[in-house]
């Protein structure tokens, strides 16, 4: 894999996005809240590539600053507002109906997507996730807005552990692995998860209400490069990068890691052929422990030169999830998506982990202020 412009899409990747999506997206409308985010930058930047009219929905701040798609500035009409400002909301929603030539796609991947941060911060986590989809679904239907399709961001959060006494609902491999689908229960453990769930079920509150052509994408663990620091993929790099020992936390919880441009391809499959009223969730179709993925990152990162060997890994508890709210394992089952319209995760473990810590090490300015160890 190549970098351009701390993209992750090589020249097959693009080929092979707009083979599958070029008569789609080209030159349709499409807006994506959370823009400027880590998700949303790839998904935006692969809309780029698709030739769409992109409207980028970026929350207001009084720098203005764009961190991850500025060098795309040109190809996008930015709009600066908050999801929780219903006025500006409203401001944006009415433009592209009075403005729009066609049914605009609308991407929500706006949200406070940190679980740690949603018990430092649990009422702007809730205002964002929920009220925040609350009010771009209400917009949409005041002002008589038409889409073509409306995806809304899920996460893999939502199923939190196994009940017991729902237990026979759930799905499990032959040596007891648990599978999660889109009809799997849902058992959330944080106040992230918690508005997340509630931002799933307005969208299809409105669907069943309003014929708004709603979907919900479930996305497991995406990593890759832009992302925050702060989360668990690029806490490892950036300790191992710079100092002999990485402090993480709880090391037995199971995840189902999915490298970014994977995850554009499920948004824009769901989006492109969902069935509006429906879940799908998507991932890579396996899991591996915290201490796995610790392990596996230090091995990639050794062999290809961007840290010396012996670098040591401490579990401790002031990083622990509060209380019992640590999910344990998290494995997704995309059949449904897959047999639907053909996705399949295209980035082994090793290709993601090699490109992401080459954007870290090549990128230091872009981390070194959000960093949390």
């Amino acid at each position: 894999m190549t970098s351009r412009h701390d993209s992750p899409w090589t020249d097959d990747a693009l080929a092979a996005l707009r083979r599958d999506f070029g008569d789609v997206f080209g030159g349709r409308t499409v807006l994506v809240t959370g823009a400027d985010g880590f998700m949303g930058s790839h998904l935006t930047e692969a809309l780029v590539h698709l030739d769409a009219r992109i409207h980028a929905f970026v929350r207001a701040t009084s720098s203005g600053a764009l961190n991850n798609i500025w060098h795309l500035r040109e190809r996008m009409k930015v709009h600066f507002a908050d999801l929780t400002d219903r006025t500006s909301v409203d401001y944006l929603i009415r433009e592209l109906r009075d403005t729009a030539p066609d049914r605009p796609y609308v991407f929500h991947l706006g949200a406070q997507a940190h679980v740690g941060e949603s018990w430092h911060r649990p009422y702007e986590t809730v205002m964002a996730n929920t009220v925040g989809t609350l009010n771009l679904l209400q917009s949409v239907v005041d002002y008589g807005l038409e889409l073509e399709k409306f995806d809304t961001a899920g996460t893999s959060e939502e199923y939190g552990n196994v009940r017991d006494d729902v237990a026979d609902h759930h799905d499990f491999d032959q040596d007891g692995g648990l599978i999660l689908h889109e009809r799997s229960p849902i058992n959330p453990k944080s106040i992230y998860a918690t508005a997340k769930v509630a931002a799933d079920f307005l969208t299809m509150n409105y669907y069943d209400a309003f014929g708004l052509p709603g979907v919900v994408t479930r996305m497991f663990n995406n990593y890759g490069p832009r992302q925050n620091p702060r989360y668990v993929t690029g806490t490892i790099i950036t300790q191992a990068l710079t100092r002999e020992t990485i402090e993480l936390g709880f090391l037995d919880p199971l995840r189902d890691f999915c490298f970014c441009t994977d995850g554009v391809r499920g948004h824009l499959t769901v989006a492109a052929h969902g069935k509006p009223g429906d879940v799908y969730v998507y991932g890579q179709g396996e899991n591996i422990s915290m201490q796995g993925w610790v392990d596996l990152i230090l091995r990639v990162g050794e062999e290809n030169g961007f840290w010396p060997a012996g670098r040591t890994v401490v579990s401790t508890e002031r990083r622990y999830r509060p209380g019992s709210s640590d999910v344990m394992a998290l494995r997704v089952g995309h059949e449904k998506l897959t047999q639907e319209t053909g996705w399949m995760p295209r980035v082994s473990w090793e290709e993601g982990i090699l490109e992401t810590i080459r954007w870290y090490a090549e990128g230091r300015d872009k981390w070194i202020g959000r960093v949390d160890w």
